[in-house]
């Protein structure tokens, strides 16, 4: 499939979500700006409460009106009220039901009855979801019910971590109109695991004119390192490389940005490394502050890992802003970030949990400006060309506009 970067808006598209907002899934909210800004109209759909205590200062720009569909359901009255009211609005609402495969649990179903009411009531066309867990089987279901097509991104949690219950990602696959992941790495892996003809690669993408590059600082010393405080982040390694240089008799500055589970963990290292004169843990900052810390810091450091339950990430957002930025970066060779993070060519890349190699890195490139500057510079080029979040948004609504069409020319015939 032919997909074009730059493609018009196309008819109303609803973007089903489990929760919305989320601190740290920035791609979510550069996606749904790209689109506002060639006037593409967008209905959020959240599935969950919002558990988060910190937002990402580029929420406010947002125009998608967001509906929290309700999420707790007690006795049979009200489970029936929401089946009227879907097959008043969507005949085919109950024949869905008498079809259900057996992948999707009573809350879904609910949400999903409430989701086809809306759809109708709303003139949505089209469902978009991220993540193939709960958000796709809801909108999966609703889509069914509502006579429309969807599609959904699969990113790596979904796609790799072991989960207690299965998740059916080849139904999902299966029914969708189209499937979008984020790295060739996963396109390979989703096709010969799950046989998904009609998964394509979509890159994340970055608003490059609010990500300006500017050349790395050559006396900069500060490793910086963002992301959430969980074991596939690697921070630990990062740790321990730090305790690595500092038993060289090296100088050491380090700024940890995020929050999460692994944080006491993380300080107790800390303590134990005795390293709590030269690691900081910020917690959780706003994007503006990220990204001036990332202007002044030396490298970033992102020793992604694959965690214990099969967890690890795609390609974390945080590289392509520091690479955006002119932040040379040293990251693992984990999933997809080899597509992007390119071995002495757009950055540096290590082995995996291996802190002997990441602090031998790190020390290289704190220690050769001239390395830093190189770089940067390509590093820079990689990001302009295949991460520039208006091509990565024309291509989904390429995906949106022909599903569409081809479901009307259906409806014609």
């Amino acid at each position: 499939m032919s997909l074009t970067s730059n493609y018009p808006p196309t008819s109303r598209v609803g973007y089903v979500l489990k929760r919305y907002p989320r601190y740290s899934e920035t791609f979510i909210v550069n996606e749904i700006l790209a689109h506002e800004a060639v006037g593409q109209e967008i209905e959020i759909f959240a599935l969950r409460p919002v558990e988060e205590t910190h937002f990402q200062d580029q929420l406010g720009k947002v125009r998608a009106p967001v509906t929290r569909l309700r999420d707790r359901f007690s006795g049979p009255e009200p489970f029936w009220q929401r089946l009227s009211a879907a097959c008043e609005e969507q005949p085919a609402a109950l024949n869905v039901l008498s079809k259900l495969d057996g992948i999707v649990s009573g809350q879904d179903v609910a949400q999903a009855l409430d989701l086809a009411v809306e759809v109708r009531q709303r003139g949505v066309t089209h469902l978009h979801a991220h993540f193939g867990t709960v958000a796709t089987s809801v909108a999966r279901l609703a889509a069914a019910m509502a006579g429309i097509g969807y599609s959904f991104t699969a990113h790596a949690k979904d796609i790799y971590h072991e989960y207690s219950a299965p998740q059916h990602l080849d139904l999902k696959f299966r029914d969708a109109d189209m499937a979008v992941t984020v790295s060739d790495y996963n396109l390979k892996y989703l096709r010969d695991t799950f046989a998904a003809p009609r998964a394509v690669r979509v890159y994340n993408g970055l608003d490059l004119e609010r990500f300006s590059w500017t050349p790395p600082k050559a006396h900069a010393a500060e490793i910086l390192a963002v992301g959430r405080l969980v074991e596939k982040k690697g921070f630990h390694f990062l740790i321990e490389a730090l305790r690595i240089m500092r038993s060289e008799g090296r100088d050491v500055t380090c700024r940890i940005v995020g929050a999460g589970d692994e944080e006491d963990h993380l300080r107790a290292q800390i303590a134990e490394s005795d390293l709590a004169d030269y690691i900081q843990l910020e917690g959780p900052r706003p994007q503006a502050e990220v990204i001036e810390l990332m202007r002044n810091a030396a490298v970033l450091a992102c020793p992604c890992v694959v965690g214990s339950d099969g967890n690890r990430d795609g390609l974390p957002t945080v590289l392509l802003e520091a690479m955006a930025i002119g932040l040379p970066v040293i990251s693992t060779d984990v999933v997809g970030i080899p597509e992007l993070v390119r071995n002495r060519d757009t950055g540096l890349l290590v082995p995996e949990g291996d802190a002997d190699a990441l602090a031998t890195a790190l020390v290289e490139v704190i220690g050769d400006p001239d390395l830093r500057q190189d770089l940067s510079q390509r590093a820079r080029a990689l990001i302009e060309r295949d991460f520039d979040i208006t091509k990565s948004a024309g291509a989904l609504r390429a995906i949106f506009a022909k599903s569409i069409e081809r479901r009307n020319r259906k409806q014609v015939a």
